[in-house]
């Protein structure tokens, strides 16, 4: 059973009505979209990135068997968040920066699986990882879009500041991996919140960046997910106290673990209030990753969901379907034969018809602030 028919249908209809000519006012079509973040968004750049360094899996089947019939280096079975919005717009499927397309005019994506918001060196400096990280973090990935802004410019005479008037910016869904990484250094639940509000200045930061030196009008910022509910996280930090049963939310996520998330997104939803205030001709979009996804685990039923919506598709082994040793990919790891009952695809990212949900909720309502489409302007 697919996905949310009933707002699918909505939204086409929503859709109609957006780009229709004879709809009042006339409404910014936005020319091309260029996207910042890590491996929910990434459409490659962590095969090119990683590929010659460590083992990949996510370049093998089944990764891409839903849409694409192959794997292209996203971390679904089909499409990304961005791949929705981007047809939303009448744009194409956005090449991943490091794979060195010859058009970039409409739009270039820098997202990298594992990137995070703080610089790598920290993480490595102050030993909460016991291997080097690929250098991909969110200052990194800004510098490639600045690198490439001449060329994205230049085949006219515009300024880029005019040139980026009508792009779309979405400054991913940053914090997931500077969080997995502190908890895997045993940090406790405070010690993670303590990082809370440097990850979410280190977004701000960039989403003003783009405002001022590149001229970005319309910027989409992102939440985290509930990663409390992630099959992996599940399994790597399950709890072995006595009290253990306390520590999981009646759905069955890691309590703490999903606090962190919230803290983060209402931090950062505050933080793109004052990005508002401080830049009013700019459109700053506050984009809730959380909620779509717990309305989902919460409400199986009514998404065509399987009941047990802890399990990954794509794994193999223990409580939640996913082994650390044996991920998606890998020889002999089956996938299910219906990756659009369930809600997680690999142990960690999200299947195609979940990642439909949110990219529809993000552009229509009711998970965006404000919606994308309401927020355009002519």
């Amino acid at each position: 059973m697919a996905l949310t028919p009933v707002i699918f249908l909505l939204a086409l209809c929503l859709s109609s009505v957006v780009s229709s000519s004879s709809a009042g006012s006339p409404r910014l079509n936005f020319t091309s979209m260029f996207t910042l973040g890590d491996s929910y968004i990434d459409t490659g750049n962590f095969v090119i990135m990683a590929a010659p360094v460590i083992p990949v899996w996510i370049d093998k089947p089944p990764y891409g068997m839903t849409f694409f019939g192959r794997p292209t280096g996203r971390t679904s079975d089909g499409r990304a968040i961005i791949d929705f919005m981007a047809k939303a717009f009448g744009l194409p499927f956005l090449p991943a920066s490091l794979g060195n397309s010859s058009d970039v005019s409409r739009g270039v994506n820098f997202a990298v699986g594992g990137a995070t918001a703080i610089d790598v060196g920290f993480f490595e400096r102050n030993k909460l990882v016991p291997f080097k990280l690929l250098n991909n973090s969110l200052d990194v990935q800004l510098g490639w879009f600045e690198d490439l802004r001449p060329s994205i410019c230049n085949t006219t005479e515009r300024s880029c500041g005019e040139c980026f008037s009508k792009s779309l910016f979405v400054v991913g869904e940053f914090g997931v991996n500077d969080y997995t990484f502190i908890l895997m250094a045993n940090k406790t639940k405070s010690q993670v919140m303590a990082f809370v509000p440097k990850v979410v200045r280190t977004i701000a930061s960039a989403v003003e960046r783009l405002i001022v030196r590149d001229g970005a009008a319309h910027v989409v910022v992102p939440g985290n997910p509930p990663i409390g509910c992630s099959p992996a996280l599940l399994t790597l930090l399950r709890p072995r106290s006595p009290s253990a049963a306390a520590d999981y939310d009646r759905i069955g996520c890691l309590r703490g673990v999903n606090d962190v998330a919230r803290h983060h997104n209402a931090l950062l939803h505050a933080a793109v209030g004052g990005l508002r205030a401080k830049h009013p001709k700019a459109t700053i979009i506050f984009a809730d990753f959380y909620t779509p996804v717990r309305q989902i685990l919460e409400n199986p039923s009514q998404f065509g969901v399987v009941s047990d919506v802890l399990k990954a598709c794509c794994g193999t082994g223990g409580a939640y379907n996913w082994n650390a040793s044996a991920v998606c990919g890998m020889p002999g790891v089956a996938d299910c034969a219906n990756p659009s009952a369930y809600v997680n695809w690999d142990g960690v990212h999200f299947t195609e018809a979940v990642n439909r949900y949110v990219a529809e909720g993000w552009l229509y309502g009711p998970y965006a602030d404000p919606p994308i489409l309401k927020a355009m302007r002519p």
